[in-house]
């Protein structure tokens, strides 16, 4: 893993203690990266047009929670820093109100430590 700035996908750069741009770690890094590539649309990154899943057009079809979950585990295992092994646990709470919160439990390739991804569409 090469330095990267801490930015979660739609907010801003964070700031370190010291008062400079924040740096993430190799945990952090990954998760960054999973979270950009499953709520990235396909097309949408001009360099890599095959790049992205596009989570947020699943919102309120019915039987997404198949659907999800197969492109899920597909994108995560085109993520370099997601272990193929053990194979990333996916949970999925689809509330009344059609708000999709996903927990992704996978292990970090650099290290093989479980880390938990979770995030709402």
């Amino acid at each position: 893993m090469t330095a990267d700035l801490a930015l979660q996908l739609g907010g801003d750069l964070e700031v370190s203690s010291t008062g400079d741009i924040a740096i993430v770690n190799a945990a952090d890094w990954t998760k960054q990266r999973v979270l950009r590539r499953l709520l990235t649309n396909p097309r949408d990154y001009i360099w890599q047009l095959t790049y992205g899943a596009g989570l947020a057009q699943y919102v309120g079809l019915p039987g997404v929670g198949a659907a999800l979950s197969g492109v899920v585990r597909a994108q995560l295992l085109l993520e370099a820093g997601v272990s193929p092994s053990p194979v990333p646990v996916l949970g999925m709470n689809i509330g009344d109100d059609g708000v999709v919160v996903l927990s992704i439990n996978y292990a970090d390739a650099q290290t093989g430590q479980s880390s938990v991804l979770s995030f709402s569409l």
